[in-house]
């Protein structure tokens, strides 16, 4: 599912993000936004493989945001979000220092068409390893 983006300079045309969010983030986020499932309340996307451009979720689960940063990717940049115990849904960006540098840079460029893909969230925070809902 490729993201697309408004480019300001083009009077308001789409053009594409360059990423591709593959459709299981989006049928993870729709299990974590369902009140019925309590098996999955967070996920964690990155890219897939080798790939520069093809996203995919590489972890999911319940127990909510401690469970979520104790999940976070240690070299590699990765896109996510949860459900907090309030019912809020949010959202975030990670990229640890032992991220090399261009995949860095990459995944920059391509959170807003990653963040998209996780509809309805009220905001983006800051997430790290030991996170927790009172740091937030």
């Amino acid at each position: 599912m490729p993201t697309l983006f408004t480019d300001p300079r083009s009077g308001g045309v789409k053009k594409s993000s360059g990423v591709n969010v593959l459709s299981i983030v989006a049928k993870t986020w729709a299990q974590v936004r369902d009140d019925s499932n309590v098996d999955v309340d967070w996920l964690i996307a990155s890219f897939d493989g080798n790939s520069k451009t093809n996203v995919t979720v590489v972890a999911s689960g319940s127990g909510g945001m401690e469970a979520c940063a104790a999940a976070l990717l240690e070299n590699a940049a990765c896109y996510g979000g949860l459900r907090l115990s309030s019912g809020r849904f949010v959202t975030f960006y990670y990229a640890p220092e032992d991220t090399p540098v261009m995949q860095r840079g990459r995944a920059s460029m391509y959170k807003n068409g990653v963040l998209n893909v996780l509809e309805g969230s009220d905001r983006e925070i800051d997430m790290k390893p030991g996170s927790t809902e009172d740091s937030i």
